[in-house]
């Protein structure tokens, strides 16, 4: 049976909003989800920030469900901080988190005050972020020195499985180079020719694991009324790199995007109102080798989209039916503790 996910969008949707919604996701028959993790939204009319880490506890501790995450370490994060979130929420859900470390955008990360790096210099400041984060799911006392500095850092409450570490790209280049420390893939809906060349690139390259897509749709049983809405809300999201990594406001996407049409947004956005041709775009999908698929409606309603998948597009991509649901015990403290280990001598 494939994973057909359900990702919630932190940018648009208040969180109280997305925790209903994901409870619902699962009710209908989704059988996984993700996040974003944003501080600012794309453009002022998504208009929220709801912060991840906070609302990945209540999502996970409220469903049954497998999470991932995208997040970016580096800058508005130290990866000591983004390790204990990992190891927190793996230690809680045993089996059920992964998470994508991507360089990040100029959006999200300006705030600190810090520039904003080239791009080569994110991706290598990244590297050492996730050689910082294994290091410290493994049990190691950490100290580094470089594009981040770690003095002596040590995780004590550790997940009994360390959770996937997943590469995000959205170009063959990046795909290539996640291969050498990703436990999979991640991307987002693109051209078919695109995607089959960073599904080799991160292959051949020696890249394991799965390889997940988020797929940006947007479904009203009025077709213009579903373009209206791709066109209202993602409009500030056509832009390919690095262009939408460097811009840092939403009204700079805002300005960016004022010439955009609403057809100028179907390559970025799925967009129909016939669930027939959600079902069969789902299915290309998975037939270039994607092991788990994420539904993004760029909507601000979520729950016509979740009740009209649930029972019309699910079940055409073999997707059962989930059983009635029942309580979930509030998870406990985990039994195991930092397993012993010679200090890491500073490099």
């Amino acid at each position: 049976m494939p994973v057909i996910g359900f990702h919630n969008s932190h940018e648009q949707i208040h969180p109280a909003q997305l925790l209903t919604a994901v409870q619902h996701a699962e009710e209908v028959g989704f059988t996984a989800a993700m996040c974003s993790d944003h501080l600012t939204p794309w453009n002022p009319r998504q208009g929220e920030s709801g912060f991840a880490w906070s609302w990945l506890g209540a999502a996970m501790a409220t469903t049954t469900l497998p999470f991932g995450a995208v997040n970016a370490p580096g800058q508005r994060y130290h990866p000591v901080i983004v390790a204990q979130a990992i190891a927190t929420l793996g230690a809680m859900f045993p089996g059920r988190f992964w998470v994508a470390l991507g360089s990040g955008e100029a959006m999200n990360e300006h705030v600190t005050g810090q520039q904003w790096p080239r791009k080569d210099v994110r991706d290598a400041r990244l590297r050492e972020c996730v050689d910082v984060i294994r290091a410290l799911l493994a049990g190691e006392e950490v100290s580094h020195d470089g594009l981040v500095t770690v003095d002596r850092a040590v995780i004590y409450t550790l997940p009994e499985q360390q959770p996937a570490l997943i590469a995000p790209a959205v170009s063959v280049a990046t795909a290539r180079n996640g291969a050498d420390w990703a436990d999979g893939l991640v991307t987002i809906n693109q051209p078919h020719d695109k995607l089959r060349e960073m599904i080799a690139a991160y292959r051949d390259a020696g890249g394991q694991g799965k390889l997940v897509l988020q797929v940006h749709v947007s479904w009203d049983p009025d077709p213009d009324r579903a373009l209206a809405i791709a066109h209202d809300q993602w409009r500030s999201n056509v832009f390919p790199p690095p262009l939408c990594w460097d811009l840092d406001t939403p009204e700079a996407f805002e300005l960016a995007s004022a010439h955009v049409s609403p057809e100028g947004v179907t390559g970025a956005v799925r967009v129909s109102a016939d669930l027939g041709q959600h079902t069969a775009w789902l299915k290309e999908y998975l037939d270039l080798g994607f092991d788990e698929v994420y539904l993004h409606h760029v909507g601000k309603e979520q729950r016509p989209f979740l009740d009209a998948f649930g029972e019309h597009v699910l079940p055409q991509l073999g997707v059962t039916a989930p059983a009635p649901s029942v309580a979930i015990d509030p998870p406990g403290p985990a039994e195991n503790r930092r397993p012993h280990v010679d200090p890491v001598p500073a490099p």
